[in-house]
């Protein structure tokens, strides 16, 4: 039986390519997804801001004594900023085509490299947000020992042990996946990881492979001059860190400790046995007398983060990464382990046009979309855009780890 021709209606063609864009994603589609329903009617403008609220901590009594503590809220402001669409001629003909037969020659293509952008863009930011990092050698591909070190970090966190996943890119996968039998005994998982070259679940993480990996350089730096008086160059609730000695240049995603400055459990305050990890957050040019850092390092209270042991001058800085100690101007893979909630991606409602000949928009599963079109007299087209307005944010980074490729 032959298909049904039919003129092709702005919802079915909007709800389609919607579709089509989500099957399409792979990193955003295992992160929180939030859609800004403010904009419902208006219409949202590039620049918006939403604030995410951050989990309360608070202080634990001793004893009979009241001891009360106020509740300070804090917030973090995620700004709606990124706008990418794709832009199509359609012709008359094209618009009379079956719906199968529009998607499998113009949505598909178009939605799968849209899909492709929007994950490489937050993906990418969402890397270079990240501190907590496994050392793993330079130019070698992560093993099932990384991957399970991996889960260690976002245990000291104390990510949910549900909804933790790995993203990788292929020679990462290939790695894990060929070691994978000598640790894992699910028939179906080694049966997938030999036919496949991909994996199933692994250590507590559900494992996906993109190419859309970014790829850090390290800045220029030199690992081995650069220190630190912890004693005032680390100031609690500040996020500047104050050193000396520093030589080279620092690029956003660089990551380091400081001697005997140590991570805390997130709920006991107690010490653990190795140090805190820190990211760059502002490029530095050579000779840097200062580092914009996260965490924040916080030496106290309900939001204590780190624990500064022995404080006082000449604290080495060593920049970590692949190599160990993070060779300087050298660029690898960050594939990543995390949990749903480390990240959050937003979307909004764009502004809807008036007098336009076609235009409709729809949101699923957290996305929101816009199709413009409208026609081209002289050249007898139909140039129509779908529009996605997004921002992201790495809202719980102690929930996720870098494997360096």
């Amino acid at each position: 039986m032959s298909n049904t021709l039919k003129t092709l209606g702005d919802g079915d063609i909007t709800r389609k390519a919607l579709s089509i864009l989500h099957n399409n994603l792979i990193f955003c589609k295992t992160i929180n997804r939030q859609y800004d329903d403010r904009f419902a009617r208006s219409g949202a403008k590039n620049g918006g801001t939403l604030l995410i609220r951050e989990p309360n901590q608070f202080t634990v009594r001793s004893g009979a004594v009241m001891d009360t503590q106020d509740v300070t809220e804090s917030t973090q402001t995620l700004t709606v900023a990124t706008q990418r669409g794709v832009d199509i001629n359609f012709s008359s003909v094209e618009l009379t085509l079956s719906m199968d037969d529009f998607a499998d020659r113009i949505l598909r293509p178009a939605m799968t490299r849209l899909a492709a952008e929007i994950d490489s863009i937050v993906l990418t930011a969402c890397a270079k947000a990240v501190y907590n990092m496994v050392y793993t050698t330079i130019g070698t591909a992560p093993d099932t020992v990384d991957v399970r070190s991996a889960r260690v970090k976002l245990a000291k966190g104390l990510a949910p042990i549900s909804d933790r996943f790995m993203i990788m890119e292929s020679l990462s996968m290939n790695a894990v996946a060929v070691d994978v039998p000598t640790w894992y005994h699910s028939g179906s998982e080694i049966a997938k990881a030999y036919d496949t070259g991909l994996m199933g679940r692994f250590s507590g993480f559900e494992f996906y492979e993109t190419e859309m990996i970014p790829t850090v350089t390290n800045g220029s730096r030199d690992d081995t001059t650069p220190i630190c008086n912890t004693s005032t160059g680390i100031t609690s609730g500040d996020a500047t860190i104050t050193t000396s000695g520093g030589d080279g240049t620092l690029v956003v995603g660089d990551v380091f400790t400081i001697a005997d400055v140590y991570a805390v459990n997130p709920e006991t305050k107690a010490a653990y046995d190795h140090l805190q990890q820190f990211v760059v957050l502002e490029a530095e040019a050579a000779d840097f007398t200062t580092i914009e850092a996260s965490p924040t390092p916080i030496t106290s209270g309900a939001k204590q983060n780190v624990s500064l042991v022995s404080a006082g001058a000449s604290k080495a800085l060593v920049f970590v990464g692949a190599g160990g100690s993070g060779t300087a101007s050298t660029g690898f893979p960050q594939n990543l382990a995390y949990h749903k909630d480390a990240f959050t991606l937003v979307t909004a409602d764009l502004e809807m046009i008036k007098g336009a000949d076609m235009m409709a928009r729809e949101v699923y599963d957290g996305i929101s979309m816009r199709l413009w079109r409208d026609g081209d007299i002289v050249n007898d087209k139909v140039p129509c855009r779908l529009d996605v307005l997004f921002g992201y944010k790495a809202v719980r980074p102690e929930w996720a780890c870098r494997l360096p490729g």
